[in-house]
């Protein structure tokens, strides 16, 4: 194939690189015309992901604060969100099948928002303190709502706020994936996530700085208003793009019946996500890897936390700590935990993401993870110390976030539309879920009836990224031939 020959470029490709091309290829390759559009994806994603920890700052309280919540209610909360999401992927895959995909992603957003809205009303029916501003509110410490209006508030608004979170990320990239062609995807990917990395910054610290200003549950108006912004970006990159899948489908069969399957403003048709993954092997195996990173990391969070714990109680046993400031002594170890696992997140999304999957390609990408992985749970095996537990687990997070989470979003871009809107939905929400649920398993019959501590538990998951490593294989070799098929 020709070098200079690039049949999924977009026309303005040909052209030279304007301003805004040319400082976003100091991070990637970004070609004339194409810094526009990854600049309004990046956004979009920015403004999804502050929205989302905005929301996540009310969710942990109004939980948390109830008479009869805690973290026992989260769990099981946990294992409903799984269960709903079984019901809710076939209904997203149904509306998808009638709807273009701009309607489909405008659609949902405006549910989500509505939801915003009756959970803001259902706060104040019930007495919620912190509903308006200057009110004293569940985060300032402030006594518990009685009666069993707010634990089913909380539990409601927790099982929300966990598949919001997963469907409306799913959609996002299934629109960049449906945008972009795999060559294209594979260079722009990581400019785009960078905007993931900033929003997850952004919405922790503006959540802190909000809630002093307008109190606990105002901060779900804001969320509401910060989504509507991302319908408009949604709409902007649609207006801009919307003609160029439906010309390379044309360009590549000379056939009308192909750019009609191209064509923006067409419905999604074909069969339900659940259909789809499990008719083709490499929708498969995606869906395994994510239950599989899922189980790991999930269970690498218990492992600090039980660490964690256990030497809170050692230090109050010594007379070290007052057993009062626990609370604040884990609340401020995680601070730190959290700031290093973004910061060092973004850094490795902003400079080295797309340098590596240029130099190692997707099929070397996807096995930095689970190899850094390996080699932090076999040393916590051996000497599972707080500070060997914290360093390996801002490593793993940090490239999960990253490099990881770029590269898994690769992965679709030699996939069918219907692939990419319906199965994707699927993997991102159901199975993503499904390995919390495992995990949660898994340490429940490690504590109960195995005696585990954090050593033996680190030792399960070096055996699952055995697997995980096996599994990662499997896809890039697909996902090669795939690409060099769409090539």
């Amino acid at each position: 194939m020709n070098a200079t020959a690039d049949p999924g470029a977009l026309p303005a490709d040909a052209g030279r690189r304007g301003p805004l091309d040319r400082v976003l290829n100091l991070f990637s390759d970004v070609r004339g015309g194409e810094g526009t559009t990854a600049l309004l994806l990046l956004l979009n994603v920015f403004l999804l992901l502050a929205s989302y920890y905005l929301i996540k700052t009310i969710r942990e309280p109004l939980v948390l604060a109830a008479e009869g919540g805690g973290a026992e209610i989260k769990s099981y909360a946990s294992a409903a969100i799984a269960g709903l999401l079984i019901l809710l992927v076939p209904v997203y895959s149904a509306i998808a099948s009638r709807v273009s995909r701009v309607r489909l992603i405008n659609g949902v957003t405006l549910f989500f928002i509505a939801c915003l809205a009756a959970f803001f009303v259902w706060a104040r029916a019930v007495g919620v303190p912190g509903a308006l501003p200057g009110e004293a509110d569940a985060a300032g410490g402030a006594a518990a709502v009685a009666g069993g209006g707010q634990l089913a508030l909380g539990v409601s608004f927790f099982i929300w706020v966990g598949i919001f979170n997963l469907m409306i990320i799913a959609q996002f990239w299934a629109f960049a994936n449906d945008v972009y062609t795999v060559e294209q995807g594979k260079r722009l990917f990581a400019i785009v996530a960078f905007g993931a990395s900033l929003g997850a910054i952004a919405g922790s610290w503006g959540a802190e700085q909000l809630i002093e200003s307008f109190g606990l549950y105002p901060l779900m108006g804001i969320a509401a208003g910060i989504l509507a912004l991302c319908i408009v970006l949604t709409n902007l990159v649609h207006a801009r793009e919307r003609g160029h899948a439906k010309e390379r489908a044309a360009a590549k069969s000379n056939d009308p019946a192909a750019a009609a399957q191209g064509d923006a403003d067409a419905a999604i048709t074909g069969r339900s996500g659940f259909a789809l993954v499990f008719a083709d092997r490499y929708l498969l195996f995606i869906a395994g890897l994510m239950i599989l990173l899922n189980v790991v990391n999930s269970t690498g969070e218990y492992i600090l936390g039980e660490t964690l714990t256990n030497i809170a109680r050692d230090r109050v046993s010594q007379g070290l700590l007052a057993e009062a400031d626990i609370g604040a002594w884990i609340g401020s170890f995680y601070g730190n935990y959290f700031f290093w696992v973004n910061t060092v997140s973004a850094i490795v999304q902003l400079f080295l993401v797309s340098r590596i999957i240029k130099f190692i390609g997707v099929r070397g990408a996807l096995l930095v993870l689970p190899v850094v992985a390996f080699g932090a749970y076999a040393i916590l095996a051996v000497a599972p110390a707080l500070a060997i537990i914290r360093g390996a687990k801002i490593a793993e997070n940090s490239l999960d976030y990253s490099l990881n989470n770029t590269t898994r979003q690769t992965l679709f871009l030699p996939t069918s539309r219907e692939a990419k809107y319906k199965a994707k939905q699927a993997i991102d929400t159901f199975f993503v879920r499904f390995g919390d649920v495992l995990s949660a398993g898994l340490v429940f019959a490690g504590t109960t009836w195995l005696a585990f501590t954090p050593k033996h538990f680190a030792m399960v998951n070096v055996g699952l990224i055995l697997l995980w490593l096996g599994v990662a294989f499997a896809i890039g070799r697909m996902f090669r031939e795939r690409a060099g098929g769409e090539a």
